[in-house]
């Protein structure tokens, strides 16, 4: 009996259209708040006092905010702290320090994010997608698909609500004093194809309090499959955030495969777009690996990304192979320990640092790839080895035309 070939998420660069979310005071500058403020027929100074309760004390209830007028102080808060992130519920692991929430937006779609408690920083990774158009085989999420891009406040609030968290007191397994230290994208969604929201967000959480959430722009990381408008785009804003580039494979034959969007963009534009953007704000590029048994790494693998990152300079760079997240329904697993050596002492050999990176929250499915919500992942399971020849010579006639 014939089977089917695996099922595979058709690449999409632009989101499906959407009704967007209420108005939040997140998704507005300085100037633009007092406007909305004055535009409720309340005084402008009040913008300032709301973004104080939201972004200094972390609260969006009006029974906290005394200094509002008791008259119109639901009317303020309802108008311009909307509630837009609804917990549907939440996981934990490595003692508590580890915690995936999963929340509902104000049109049922779901998205998830991960706190990280180390010894002296907390990382929270968030969502700027739900759902993810970039179909990367491997990834649960890039396999569910996209359903719409999240709005400014929305992701500023997946932070917030991971600092409300820790302010509370409300996880246990990491110590009340501690607070956020690190932004990453690298949740659901591709951070460069939702650009505007995605700046605008970057900008609220390195503003200085109360305009903004006062984060260093150095704790924060941008992840990208290599969207080279938008990466070059993002060099320009002034901001110096780090760049991630997803990358895992060096030769267009496998990364046609792996990441689809290298049909579009190949390996070479996408790492003279991290060398630009490293060149435009000083900020060392990570170049992210997902290292797949007997598909990505082997040694001369490992030697040829090497070889290309090192033609390209010395010190504006650094490799993260990352061992593969299992994810439900895939063929594929993470590479053997000894492989895994071999690949990264190729790097080495060429002067390029690599540290294989720590992998946390894979007993709650919340590691790098595995976030897709409720979304069903066996129905598009991962493609299998077999289907990389068919796939690659699409790629090299798409971009020979």
């Amino acid at each position: 009996m014939s089977t089917s070939p695996p099922v595979r998420a058709r690449l999409q660069l632009s989101a499906p259209a959407s009704t967007k979310p209420p108005r939040h005071l997140a998704d507005l500058d300085a100037a633009a708040r007092r406007e909305a403020v004055a535009g409720l027929g309340d005084k402008p100074f009040r913008a300032r006092q709301l973004s104080v309760h939201y972004f200094d004390h972390l609260s969006d209830d009006p029974a906290t905010m005394t200094d509002l007028p008791a008259a119109g102080r639901e009317r303020l808060v309802a108008a311009l702290l909307p509630r837009l992130l609804t917990p549907e519920r939440s996981l934990a692991c490595d003692g508590g320090s580890t915690v995936k929430t999963v929340w509902r937006l104000f049109d049922g779609a779901l998205v998830e994010s991960v706190l990280m408690a180390y010894p002296g920083r907390v990382t929270v990774c968030v969502s700027s997608q739900a759902g993810c158009g970039m179909g990367c085989p491997f990834c649960a999420t890039g396999q569910a698909g996209l359903t719409r891009n999240l709005s400014t406040a929305e992701i500023v609030e997946q932070v917030i609500a991971a600092a409300r968290g820790l302010a509370r007191g409300e996880l246990p397994g990491v110590r009340r004093t501690a607070a956020v230290s690190n932004v990453v994208f690298m949740g659901m969604g591709e951070p460069l194809a939702n650009s505007p929201a995605v700046v605008a967000t970057l900008r609220r959480l390195a503003e200085a309090r109360p305009d903004g959430f006062g984060l260093s722009a150095r704790g924060i990381t941008v992840s990208t499959v290599g969207l080279v408008p938008a990466v070059d785009r993002l060099a320009q804003e002034g901001l110096p955030v780090t760049l991630a580039l997803s990358l895992h494979a060096p030769d267009d034959a496998l990364r046609d495969e792996l990441v689809p969007v290298n049909n579009r963009w190949p390996v070479a534009e996408a790492l003279d777009a991290a060398r630009r953007y490293f060149d435009a704000t000083g900020r060392r590029v990570s170049i992210e690996y997902a290292l797949i048994r007997d598909v990505n790494d082997q040694a001369w693998r490992g030697d040829l990304l090497g070889r290309e990152l090192r033609r390209r300079g010395k010190g504006w760079v650094h490799v993260n192979p990352i061992p593969l997240n299992p994810t439900p329904g895939s063929r594929w697993t993470a590479s053997a320990p000894g492989a895994r050596q071999a690949f990264v002492a190729a790097l080495v050999a060429h002067g390029v640092p690599a540290t294989v990176r720590d992998t946390r929250g894979r007993e709650i499915d919340g590691a790098c790839g595995q976030l897709a919500a409720a979304a069903p992942a066996a129905a598009t399971a991962a493609s299998s080895r077999d289907t990389f020849a068919e796939a690659s010579a699409d790629g090299a006639r798409r971009r020979a035309q």
